[in-house]
C-alpha cells in the first residue's frame, strides 16, 4: 500500500470512529463517512466495498498490530527483551489496545461493539489455543477455550470503561481468574 492509500484510509478511520462517537453504527451512512473523510464515493469504495468491510478492515487493522509477534520498542512500551509467554503475550496486547483505546471506545459504544468483539474473539482463540495445548485439564479443552477468550474479551471491554487501571493491572486481574 503506498503513502495515498494509507493516507486515504487513515482519513476514513478517523472519519467513521469520529462518527461512531456522534451516532449508531446503523445510523450512519457510507456518505456521511465520505463527507467526514473529504474524499470521492469512488475512492471510498476502491477501498471499501461496504461499511460492513471499513468496519472489519478496522478492527483487521488493530488487531494485526495488536497481536503481531514482531516486538519491538514502541512510544508507550518495550516488550523486545522480554521472553515470550502468555502473561507477557496478554500485557502486550493490552498496551496496544491502550493506545487504540479512542477508536476501540467508539466502535464498543454502539451496536458495532458486537462485531468488534467477534473478529477480536477470533484472534483470541488463535493465541489461547497454543497454550491449551501444554497443560492438562479435568474439563473440555474447548470448554476452556470458549471461557478465557470471552473472559478476556470482556474484559477488555470492562476496562474500556475504566480507565484508571493500567495494562498491568488489567493483566494481573484476568490472570488471578484464569486456570493458568
Amino acid at each position: 500500500m503506498d503513502r495515498r492509500q494509507k493516507k486515504t484510509r487513515k482519513a476514513v478511520f478517523e472519519a467513521f470512529t469520529g462518527l461512531l462517537e456522534q451516532k449508531s453504527y446503523s445510523n450512519i451512512s457510507v456518505q456521511e463517512i465520505i463527507d467526514a473523510a473529504n474524499i470521492g464515493r469512488s475512492t471510498f469504495y476502491a477501498h471499501f466495498e461496504t461499511k460492513d468491510e471499513l468496519l472489519r478492515a478496522l478492527c483487521t487493522e488493530i488487531f494485526e498490530h495488536v497481536f503481531s509477534d514482531d516486538l519491538h520498542k514502541e512510544k508507550t512500551h518495550d516488550f523486545s527483551s522480554r521472553k515470550k509467554d502468555l502473561t507477557g503475550e496478554i500485557t502486550h496486547i493490552l498496551y496496544h489496545l491502550n493506545d487504540s483505546r479512542p477508536y476501540i471506545k467508539s466502535i464498543l459504544s454502539c451496536e458495532s461493539g458486537e462485531m468488534f468483539m467477534k473478529y477480536f474473539k477470533e484472534y483470541l482463540v488463535q493465541l489461547f489455543s497454543g497454550e491449551l495445548d501444554k497443560h492438562t485439564y479435568d474439563v473440555p479443552q474447548e470448554y476452556i477455550l470458549n471461557h478465557l477468550v470471552c473472559d478476556f474479551a470482556e474484559t477488555v471491554r470492562w476496562w474500556m470503561k475504566h480507565e484508571q487501571y493500567s495494562a498491568e493491572d488489567i493483566s494481573r486481574f484476568f490472570f488471578s481468574t484464569t486456570p493458568f
